[in-house]
């Protein structure tokens, strides 16, 4: 649901009518491209601010590996279409390609994921270059993927030193990089590394980092030099959530001088916290060191269909955070306001780059699987053949694309609406209202109590504004028996103004709870007895993260510099006396000297039950199974020591009786 390094200028000539069809060209590097003349089908707020000289990017790497596994593109019409044109037409300016050093096995069998090597970037690049479409070139170095879980050194850097592999990344940038412009592509900035949080080819300290960087940067700039031509140096990083820690690589790229101008981050609403925090870190970085910002990757599902039958990065299962809908429109969202987000940190902030929009399923048949296409061409994640290199990742998890329902184009290859909000950004557009999304609804319900489905759900209409709407639900449904503990689904219709969208409503019966406030959802926490003992837990508060949390949007977070000490409990009341069992869930993470334990207290004794945390989403759910009460009184609570820099977080406190 929506929440509130440089390059020629892309000059639009537009005429807007009041449904927000386009005419006219762009024209980019002086090259003209018919834009498309179709009406808005999306809704785009106008950027405010946005500047001319401004990046709007897309990351196509896997586009010749696709179209060598007999992909098809199309334009808006359904005429199949250069991808590259499609692009340009509806405003993208920029092309990111990543480069690996040598993406083969001994035999020349890909690693997948494109096969991004040189040739191929000048075989993209070269296409870019016919609609005045400039470049970024996304240097890895390292033979496969390299991200914050891994940054592998090149099988030919091996046995090198750090000192070595300054040379070694000189030469190959400043060859690579050659070639690419001897051949007419037209580069405006190279990337020296991808995403390193953790590292550089195979190097951990920035020490030896910095050798690897340096390499990279001084052949950007003998390029520069020797062409002519301002071509920007980026470095790039991603997790902009964790506190502190772009300071700290700012910090380190100026204690070891790194020649460099742009820093960019990787953002992926999912897992990288506010777009108001994304704004202030790098705003922060642009003012303190003097250099432009930017996002170098971003992407949204539009789906939570599969497309290749390969799993994908989001899904219904995804632990992650679903800030807008899983529609065209919530994806087109997403994209205009990351762009906001960076236009709001000032003048330094000169673009955002979309990632992998035309990375859809191949196609295959019964001839020629598409697993065999994946093999033979390289347009899966991962081949076989990168387990050679990469044992523990791509050895384990080769197959096809993991991000097809985060494409800009649909399973066939045409382009969806969404695509078309890098061409509205300026102007904005509208479009007809009509309900985007409807959110299925779910039903908790305790044991033996009645069962009385919702009368409405929540929509979603595409301009951003959510009603209450009727909903039926089939009437030959049987409701469960809220007797027998379980999970059921039930289907409906929703309607509004004569629009209709199916929806259902999982009914959970779930076990009687006489814990108040057991989730912590309710901002009423008086009921809660929280210890934090001699002060010494840092943070310890209910946070509104719903990847943090078991069940429902809160639980209760703790982090401490200091050592983790507290404990929180709840005395509890009116029970009939009886049997009961106690239980919680947790979970976190870099907690060593654990004593971590759950306990409850009954007519003068004493139960405990211990527990380990051991990392996030890892869920513990210790139980204390009979208790028995003769007045009707139960304390029940949570203990909870371990070493600095533990985390974790307790959700779903149940107190039941025992059947």
């Amino acid at each position: 649901m929506k929440k509130k390094v440089l390059v020629l200028a892309v000059i639009l000539t537009l005429a807007v009518t009041a449904v927000g069809c386009k005419t006219g060209n762009v024209k980019n590097n002086g090259k003209s491209v018919e834009i498309s003349t179709s009406p808005a089908q999306i809704f785009v707020e106008p950027v405010s601010g946005m500047p001319e000289e401004f990046v709007l990017g897309a990351d196509v790497s896997t586009l010749i590996a696709e179209e060598k596994s007999g992909v098809k593109y199309y334009d808006e019409n359904g005429n199949e279409q250069d991808l590259l044109l499609t692009l340009a037409q509806n405003g993208i300016n920029t092309i990111r390609i990543r480069v690996w050093n040598d993406p083969y096995d001994a035999e020349g069998n890909g690693y997948g994921g494109g096969n991004n090597d040189v040739e191929t970037a000048v075989l993209i690049g070269k296409r870019a270059a016919q609609y005045g479409l400039s470049v970024m070139v996304d240097f890895h170095y390292s033979d496969f993927w390299a991200d914050p879980s891994k940054q592998m050194v090149p099988k030919a850097w091996k046995d090198m030193s750090a000192e070595e592999k300054h040379a070694a990344a000189y030469e190959f940038t400043y060859d690579s990089l050659k070639r690419m412009l001897d051949e007419g592509v037209d580069v405006t900035m190279v990337q020296i590394g991808n995403e390193i949080t953790t590292g550089l080819s195979g190097e951990t300290k920035w020490s030896a980092m910095s050798h690897i960087l340096t390499g990279g940067s001084e052949a950007v700039r003998a390029l520069s030099a020797e062409y002519e031509k301002d071509i920007s140096i980026v470095v790039h990083f991603t997790n902009p959530e964790d506190a502190g820690k772009y300071e700290r690589y700012a910090q380190m790229l100026s204690k070891f001088e790194i020649d460099y101008d742009v820093f960019a981050s990787s953002y992926y609403p999912y897992w990288h916290g506010t777009m108001e925090n994304l704004t202030k870190v790098l705003k922060e970085i642009a003012e303190k060191y003097g250099k432009k910002v930017m996002v170098a990757e971003v992407s949204y599902a539009y789906t939570m269909e599969d497309g290749d039958g390969f799993g994908n990065t989001i899904s219904e299962d995804a632990v992650c955070e679903l800030y807008y809908p899983v529609t065209v429109q919530g994806q087109a969202d997403c994209v205009r306001d990351v762009v906001q987000a960076v236009v709001d940190t000032g003048d330094a902030g000169i673009g955002v780059i979309y990632w992998e929009p035309a990375w859809i399923p191949v196609p295959g048949d019964s001839d020629v699987p598409r697993e065999m296409l994946w093999q033979e061409h390289g347009s899966g994640w991962a081949s076989v053949y990168a387990a050679e290199y990469d044992p523990e990742d791509a050895g384990v998890y080769y197959g096809g694309s993991a991000w097809d329902n985060q494409a800009m184009f649909d399973f066939e290859g045409h382009p969806l609406a969404s695509l078309s909000v890098f061409r509205f950004l300026r102007t904005g557009a509208d479009t007809d209202v009509r309900i985007d999304d409807v959110q299925d609804a779910v039903l908790k319900v305790r044991l033996d109590d009645e069962i009385r489905l919702p009368e409405t759900v929540c929509a979603v209409f595409n301009n951003g504004e959510t009603k209450e709407i009727p909903v039926t639900w089939d009437a030959g449904a049987d409701l469960p028996d809220s007797s027998v503990l379980g999970e059921y689904v039930l289907c409906g219709m929703a309607e509004y103004e004569g629009m209709k969208q199916e929806v259902t409503c999982t009914v959970k019966i779930v076990e009687k709870n006489y814990v108040e406030n057991p989730g912590f959802e309710d901002g009423d926490l008086s009921m809660w007895i929280l210890n934090n003992i001699d002060n010494k837990t840092t943070e310890l508060f209910v946070s509104e993260k719903s990847v943090d949390a078991v069940e429902g949007g809160k639980s209760m977070h703790f982090y401490s510099t200091d050592e983790v000490n507290f404990t929180m409990e709840q005395n509890i009341t009116g029970l009939n006396p009886g049997t009961y069992k106690y239980s919680m869930a947790m979970h976190g993470g870099d907690a060593g000297n654990q004593e971590i334990e759950i306990y409850a207290i009954a007519d003068g004794k004493e139960y405990t039950e211990s527990v380990t945390i051991t990392r996030w989403q890892e869920i513990q759910r210790p139980v204390i199974e009979k208790i028995t009460t003769t007045d009707g009184s139960i304390t029940i609570g949570v203990r909870v020591k371990c070493n600095p820099g533990a985390w974790g977080n307790l959700d779903e406190f149940l107190l039941a009786p025992v059947q």
